[in-house]
């Protein structure tokens, strides 16, 4: 085969590349199947000077060999879902790792773009054609049960009893390059024990490489009160910013027991910026920006208070207070709550939602603040999952927003998260209609 090159003379350069082989180190006996898999990656030429004269014999670490024999990976490759990394030790030995990074695709490269893609589901039917572009599932009790096993559309013919039987599905259409964020069933369990077990039951379902544990906000819920969500009209007793200090933190101890075990946090329900620098605390591997109800009842809220200004009629602000009683703003005993108080809670959240300026018009200004506030901190492998959208601006606005210069540093702790038939809307646009017409009636004219 012959290259063209378009260059004249004396213009080209040869890049020079070195392979780990090119070393030509002995490799520790037992290990060379492992080595063989990771013997053609490339070393720059700095590190290829540095190492010829250092490294007396290569091997890998008991993690590199355990994570070929958990995925069963096959001859000569490396699972998705893991970087390479490399120790040298002082006595010339090259130590071969591989550390668990949804940045990074099958055989060590990188995935197309910095900012990757998650879903929302437990369905393994709406999984399959959108499983080969994940690095992520998020699934709570709501999407296990009520939206997959318990609802006969989704779960044809019943074919999934429980919800350990659809981890292990999920599992294995995923494979190794997909974490799974999975929540726990009760967080306000009192006995540390029963959730540990629970957590080690899905470490046992999913590995320990893929495994995230989802641990939420608890607000002013507890173990005393969280039966009033479950009975009668549903509603707390407590306003949402009425907490004691050990319930409003208690997701946050929880988070930072579980790692303490060795389980990867997702620190679920996070709807106002202001949540996110204290849940940072609990250092989990992602935060969440929360954006579909937020920006509608936002937007709902702005409408009758422009209503109520230019009218001066008290029913807009009545119907302000029905919405913040449905949307638990206020507690189900506050439906009495004096209408000027409604009126400064309401401009209250305008201005903090930002909705008036470029920052937060597009419901995205809890996105951007943080975006920043990951820039500034020490959690260099904690990533931001931007969920909960829907309608037909919430994603094209989060694309353009990832295009800003801004945020370039940052682009690879995003993970967009939504429904698979969300995200798939928006592979499609009219004009592919109109060019299939043309060019399959060309391609008909061929036969």
């Amino acid at each position: 085969m012959v290259t063209v090159n378009y260059l004249t003379g004396g213009e080209a350069r040869m890049g020079v590349q070195f392979s780990l082989q090119s070393l030509n180190a002995s490799v520790l006996s037992g290990d060379e199947l492992y080595i063989q898999r990771v013997q053609n990656f490339l070393l720059e030429p700095q590190e290829y000077k540095l190492l010829k004269s250092a490294v007396q014999a290569i091997g890998i670490t008991p993690r590199f060999r355990d994570v070929i024999k958990t995925f069963k990976v096959a001859e000569g490759e490396i699972p998705a879902g893991f970087r390479v990394e490399a120790k040298l030790c002082s006595d010339g030995f090259l130590q071969i790792d591989l550390v668990r990074d949804i940045s990074y695709d099958k055989n060590g490269m990188k995935r197309p773009t910095g900012m990757v893609f998650s879903a929302d589901s437990a369905n393994p039917y709406e999984i399959v054609p959108i499983s080969p572009l994940l690095v992520n599932l998020t699934c709570n009790p709501g999407i296990v049960y009520d939206l997959f096993i318990n609802n006969p559309k989704a779960n044809i013919g019943n074919k999934y009893q429980t919800r350990d039987e659809v981890f292990e599905e999920i599992g294995r259409i995923l494979g190794p390059g997909c974490d799974i964020s999975v929540e726990l069933n009760n967080p306000f369990e009192k006995n540390f024990e029963k959730i540990l077990e629970e957590c080690e039951k899905f470490k046992d379902l999913l590995t320990e490489y893929r495994l995230v544990i989802k641990v939420p906000h608890t607000g002013p819920v507890n173990a005393e009160n969280v039966g009033e969500l479950l009975t009668g009209d549903k509603r707390l007793s407590v306003r949402y910013n009425q907490a004691t200090t050990e319930d409003a933190l208690r997701g946050h101890n929880l988070a930072l027991k579980l790692r303490e075990y060795g389980y990867r946090i997702n620190y679920t329900l996070m709807f106002e910026p202001y949540q996110s620098a204290l849940a940072l605390q609990a250092k989990p591997c992602f935060i969440n920006s929360f954006i579909r109800h937020r920006f509608i009842q936002t937007s709902k809220i702005k409408q009758l208070l422009d209503m109520f200004d230019l009218t001066n009629d008290t029913q807009y602000l009545v119907d302000i207070r029905n919405l913040m009683l449905a949307n638990d703003y206020l507690n189900k005993n506050e439906q009495d709550t004096d209408l000027f108080m409604i009126l400064k809670l309401s401009r209250d959240i305008i201005r903090y939602r930002n909705i008036d300026n470029a920052v937060g018009s597009d419901g995205l200004d809890g996105v951007r603040h943080n975006l920043r506030l990951l820039r500034n901190t020490n959690l260099t492998d904690t990533r931001l999952i931007i969920c909960s959208m829907e309608g037909d601006y919430n994603y094209p606005d989060i694309d353009k927003l990832m295009t800003d210069p801004e945020y370039s540093d940052v682009i690879d702790r995003v993970v967009i998260t939504a429904e698979p038939g969300y995200l798939a809307r928006f592979t499609s646009t009219n004009q592919v209609i109109s060019y299939q017409r043309r060019f399959m009636n060309a391609a008909e004219g061929e036969r």
